[in-house]
């Protein structure tokens, strides 16, 4: 679909994939997200080949507004709610910056927690101990 902004000189169409891709970039960049994760339907789309630049991002948009759902799974150890509130902030100061869309909503789903990131930072730090 898209948004449509009317200006002087004619209109501009900034496609739902913008967005998409553009939000995905902020919230992976988030500290404290391990990776962004889609569902069954992430699955298909990676079957039928379409770009995963915009896994983990549902947008929902009509002529003016736009609704940012973010699925992902944290690090073991950070703060949920402080991660989600971060994420928010960014997309939607990102959003606003690079297309002047102002997003109605911004719905962070946590799908799950990254054990195996603790695991490795333990495993480096026990070797350094003995190595060092």
């Amino acid at each position: 679909m898209g948004i449509n902004i009317d200006q002087v000189y004619g209109n501009i169409k900034i496609s739902d994939e913008v967005i998409a891709s553009t939000a995905a970039i902020t919230a992976a960049g988030v500290e404290g997200v391990s990776e962004l994760t889609g569902g069954i339907s992430e699955s298909l789309s990676n079957i039928i080949g379409k770009s995963s630049q915009t896994k983990g991002i549902k947008i929902n948009s009509n002529e003016e507004n736009v609704i940012i759902d973010i699925y992902l799974i944290v690090k073991y150890g950070v703060k949920i709610p402080e991660v989600a509130w971060n994420i928010q902030e960014k997309v939607k100061k990102e959003i606003e910056r690079t297309t002047g869309i102002v997003a109605e909503a911004i719905n962070i789903h946590v799908q799950g927690v990254d054990y195996e990131t603790q695991f490795e930072e333990s495993k480096e730090i026990d070797e350094a101990n003995r190595n060092g």
